[in-house]
């Protein structure tokens, strides 16, 4: 299974038969396709079909147990990636102001300055989420819909040619949802890749052009409406269930 070819698009991402897994239980097989530069592409399928798996091998998180993945001469500082919610300490003693300053870290260093005008792309970044005036509030405090917006504006700050976003709109009220999903069409009009893990089909498929399903194995790949056929999500589910039925011994990876 293969990504389209795309002529005109440059190459971003290159998988070559690619196995991911966790002691060496494989939660992603067999993965051939290129992502082209500027992509807009959901990666869908049931549960424990290897999804963050995979956004864990592109940021260099996972060493592949077989083929390989090529970024095409993006570095790590390239690359911003959105873990999921549940992987992120709340319980850490900063405010929103200094967790988004964080998205800085990678170009001004660990123990470098923030000066005038970076915090003016702070508060630019806080603006653009809808989070003015809270720069002083401990995360701990915040909602998730909060949480997620500022997160957000992190990402805006690390101003990266690949966004990896995995399951960003769970269990988020419909205004954050709708304002966080045009920051990444914005992140689209600009020429970014962007790759997300989603659940909800209808969001995918009025929003992602392209779509990955996977179950463990690639299923389908192309464009959305093709991808989530009828008979391309049946076949993924029935392949989640495969797995579950034949290989609970394995390591599970959403």
């Amino acid at each position: 299974m293969s990504a389209p070819a795309d002529a005109s698009a440059k190459a971003q991402i290159a998988f070559s038969d690619l196995t991911l897994g966790y002691e060496r239980h494989p939660a992603v097989h067999h993965l051939s396709g290129t992502v082209h530069e500027g992509t807009l592409l959901a990666v869908c399928g049931p549960n424990g079909a290897g999804k963050s798996t995979l956004l864990k091998g592109i940021t260099g998180a996972l060493r592949p147990l077989g083929g390989g993945i090529d970024l095409k001469g993006l570095s790590t500082r390239d690359i911003a990636y959105l873990p999921q919610g549940a992987e992120i300490d709340r319980s850490f003693p900063i405010s929103v102001f200094d967790m988004v300053a964080m998205g800085l870290w990678r170009r001004a260093g660990l123990f470098g300055g923030i000066g005038a005008k970076d915090r003016e792309r702070i508060e630019a970044a806080l603006a653009a989420v809808g989070l003015q005036g809270f720069e002083t509030r401990p995360i701990g405090t915040l909602s998730g819909g909060q949480m997620q917006r500022t997160l957000f504006a992190r990402l805006l700050l690390q101003d990266a040619r690949l966004i990896l976003l995995d399951e960003p709109f769970t269990a988020l009220d419909a205004s954050t949802v709708a304002d966080l999903v045009a920051l990444v069409g914005r992140w689209h009009r600009e020429g970014r890749t962007v790759m997300a893990v989603l659940h909800d089909f209808e969001m995918v498929r009025q929003t992602f052009p392209q779509t990955l399903l996977l179950a463990r194995g690639p299923v389908a790949w192309g464009p959305t409406r093709d991808a989530l056929s009828p008979e391309n999500l049946l076949k993924a589910r029935r392949m989640g269930e495969a797995w579950h039925q034949d290989a609970t011994s394995c390591t599970r990876a959403a």
